[in-house]
């Protein structure tokens, strides 16, 4: 699948208002992912690393940390999204984090989403991007969360 990604440069960023991002290309979050996940920020739960235990769940096996799939953010971000002739860009912060649906390991994701504003800010730009992480084959998405961005001049 070839992704066009909605794109402007710094002096014409105002012009992405109301764009619609996506969808990015569909990647796998694999077990392996989910046990480096767990190594680096120390959150082993069962449901996530034990394979027997999450078995026994609701889930009927391992699922994604909520957080990792967020982190996913930037890798499919770049495919759907990008500003040109920024200076620097940086992850100001989220804004209503939701995670409605379990990621099965193994699962693929995907993010569409859409610039809601652009507003100035000193030296640059902040832009607000109301995402959904969709999970394929589900009604319900993976995570939906407002991503705050500032693009610097």
């Amino acid at each position: 699948m070839t992704v066009t990604p909605a794109v402007s440069t710094i002096e014409d960023i105002t012009g992405l208002i109301g764009a619609e991002l996506g969808p990015s290309s569909w990647r796998e979050i694999t077990q392996s992912d989910i046990d480096r996940y767990a190594d680096l920020s120390g959150d082993d739960n069962p449901i996530h690393v034990d394979a027997e235990a999450a078995a026994r769940s609701p889930y009927g096996g391992t699922i994604a940390h909520g957080m990792l799939t967020l982190s996913m953010v930037v890798r499919h971000l770049r495919e759907i999204y990008r500003v040109q002739g920024a200076s620097m860009g940086i992850v100001y912060g989220f804004d209503r984090i939701r995670f409605p649906n379990a990621v099965p390991s193994g699962a693929r994701i995907r993010v569409r989403g859409r610039v809601a504003s652009v507003t100035e800010v000193d030296g640059g730009w902040q832009v607000t991007l109301p995402l959904t992480f969709e999970l394929e084959g589900a009604e319900k998405p993976a995570c939906v969360a407002e991503l705050v961005l500032r693009h610097y001049r």
